[in-house]
């Protein structure tokens, strides 16, 4: 069984920073790619960011030089660090990881969410 769990949400003000962790636990072999999605109310959930296994990234045009995402590999953790928030970020986010466990076998999963909330 393979876990994943958000953590750093909150309230902030427009134009302030907030740091999204993403923790994933369990039976892992290795840890393919992992992405941050998002989803506002009455909306359809989006990409945020992705890293791969080779520390390549890539954004959503939305976000892009606002938004940086990292990985500790050692600490099977992503990170999402956000600035300049705008009140269009507000949003659930989630964490996605396709892993393969110690089995070999290849899934994707989901984090439970964090909600971001920035006040304008």
């Amino acid at each position: 069984q393979v876990q994943l769990v958000e953590s750093g949400g909150g309230l902030v003000q427009a134009g302030g920073s907030l740091r999204l962790s993403c923790v994933a636990s369990g039976n892992i072999f290795t840890i393919n790619r992992m992405r941050w999605y998002r989803q506002a109310p009455e909306k359809q959930r989006e990409f945020v960011a992705t890293t791969y296994s080779d520390d390549n990234t890539n954004y959503a045009d939305s976000v892009k030089g606002r938004f940086t995402i990292s990985r500790d590999n050692a600490k099977n953790t992503v990170y999402l660090q956000m600035n300049s928030l705008k009140a269009e970020d507000t949003a659930v986010y989630y964490c996605n990881a396709l892993i393969s466990d110690n089995q070999r076998v290849t899934r994707n999963y989901w984090g439970q969410g964090t909600q971001v909330t920035v006040s304008s």
